[in-house]
């Protein structure tokens, strides 16, 4: 049987808190983008530790980087997935 991991045993990645501590000396537009950004990694945490739970092992691997033209880039991502025993 599998033990199922409860809310109080999961990684706390402070995604949210990091991203706000990070976006203090940015304009609004920045602010607004990186609490949208921060959303969406903490969704993307809890996909991942789903995923785990669920039998499968999880890689994010960056398939590419977009730059911005202003000297700005970003990573971009995709998953590598591998099912118990591969």
């Amino acid at each position: 049987m599998s033990a199922v991991a409860t809310d109080h045993d999961r990684p706390r990645t402070r995604v949210k808190e990091r991203a706000e501590e990070q976006a203090s000396a940015m304009d609004d537009t920045q602010q607004a983008a990186i609490r949208m950004l921060a959303n969406d990694l903490h969704r993307l945490n809890q996909s991942v530790m789903k995923a785990v739970e669920s039998g499968v092992s999880v890689e994010l691997v960056r398939s590419a980087r977009h730059h911005g033209g202003n000297g700005n880039w970003g990573d971009l991502l995709i998953p590598v997935v591998l099912k118990s025993g591969d």
